[in-house]
């Protein structure tokens, strides 16, 4: 049997490289005789740099302001003439040195994104695409910009450069559905924080619409990362499902075809995860191709009905089989690689 296993990151936890051959020993020590496909995935969050390197390019390193102005060095691609971003190694909510908070939730910026395209077009790039998600900040992308000269000079650098924001979250940057209402609380936001972080991305995207005359509070993914979709969209960025541009650039279609079993998984199956997460894109995929899908995650939140929904035959969750969220979240390579066998053991046409 043939057996792809394409998981994302699992938040903090595992980097998707590292759940890639957890899963792969778990499931290799239950059916030796199975043939396995490593085919580590992003959505534009952590890792989205990692995975696109392994199809080629030139690793560059830059030194960059983290969330909260503290140094941080990280890593973007170079391939030919495009250069990919990954705006979690800048501004992710595990450069905060801590757990978020209220005040670090208002006071976190995305300045070192803003340098990363500055050495990106210092580097000879034309095209350059920024991976979103995993973001410490709500700024609305209001430090990427400043990190930029402000709204004018940004424009006018990047004004012959193809911008791509890659995201697969489809938030729009204000409301109930926007970036600081749905994405506030995970850094740290309180009801009051919401409050601020959305009355202070709305006079932005007012202060964006008078200076570049473009309406992006409403546009589909500019809740992305906090708001930094938003600041790219003013920008004139287009924008494309991260989890699209890591399948066409490492061939995830070509190799979904023709497994039997598609092995996926992140740090929490959700609802988020059903707005076009990577997790419902490869399985998506995977179903299209009669391949069964599992899943596996740090928590599952979705019943049965809707993981069916999302293509997904089952899906398991690391804190059920560790016994305790402590042992999940600090043994997780182990308690994955133990999950992942313990379904192998059980496996049969289906699961």
């Amino acid at each position: 049997m043939r057996v792809l296993i394409a998981p994302d990151s699992f938040g903090d936890t595992l980097t998707a490289v590292e759940a890639c051959d957890a899963i792969a020993r778990g499931w290799s020590a239950a059916r030796p005789g199975d043939v396995l496909e490593r085919a580590p995935q992003s959505d534009g969050g952590p890792g989205f740099v990692d995975v696109l390197a392994v199809a080629g390019g030139t690793v560059h390193r830059s030194d960059v302001a983290g969330p909260l102005g503290a140094p941080v060095e990280a890593t973007w691609l170079l391939d030919g003439d495009t250069a990919y971003l990954e705006s979690a190694q800048a501004c992710g909510l595990h450069l905060l040195g801590g757990a978020p908070t209220p005040r670090t939730a208002v006071a976190a910026t995305t300045h070192g994104v803003g340098t990363l395209i500055a050495a990106a077009l210092a580097a000879g790039a034309r095209r350059i695409v920024v991976g979103l998600g995993g973001s410490g900040t709500s700024d609305g992308g209001r430090g990427m910009i400043e990190a930029l000269g402000g709204l004018c000079p940004a424009s006018e650098a990047l004004g012959d450069v193809a911008l791509v924001a890659a995201t697969d979250v489809e938030n729009p940057l204000l409301g109930p559905d926007g970036a600081a209402a749905i994405f506030g609380p995970q850094k740290g936001a309180d009801d009051a924080a919401i409050a601020i972080l959305d009355e202070r991305n709305a006079r932005w995207a007012a202060e964006i619409l008078e200076v570049t005359g473009r309406s992006v509070a409403e546009s589909v993914g500019a809740g992305a990362a906090g708001g930094l979709g938003a600041a790219l969209f003013a920008l004139g960025a287009t924008r494309e499902a991260g989890a699209a541009i890591v399948a066409r650039r490492t061939g995830r279609h070509e190799q979904i075809t023709g497994a039997d079993v598609v092995v996926t998984g992140e740090g929490r199956l959700d609802r988020q995860s059903l707005r076009g997460k990577l997790v419902t894109a490869v399985a998506a995929a995977a179903r299209d191709g009669g391949a069964a899908v599992l899943a596996f995650a740090g928590a599952v939140e979705l019943d049965d009905a809707e993981l069916a929904g999302a293509g997904v035959d089952a899906a398991h969750a690391i804190v059920d089989f560790a016994g305790s969220l402590d042992v999940a979240m600090n043994d997780a390579a182990h308690q994955l690689e133990g999950l992942a066998r313990s379904v192998a053991e059980r496996w049969s046409a289906r699961p």
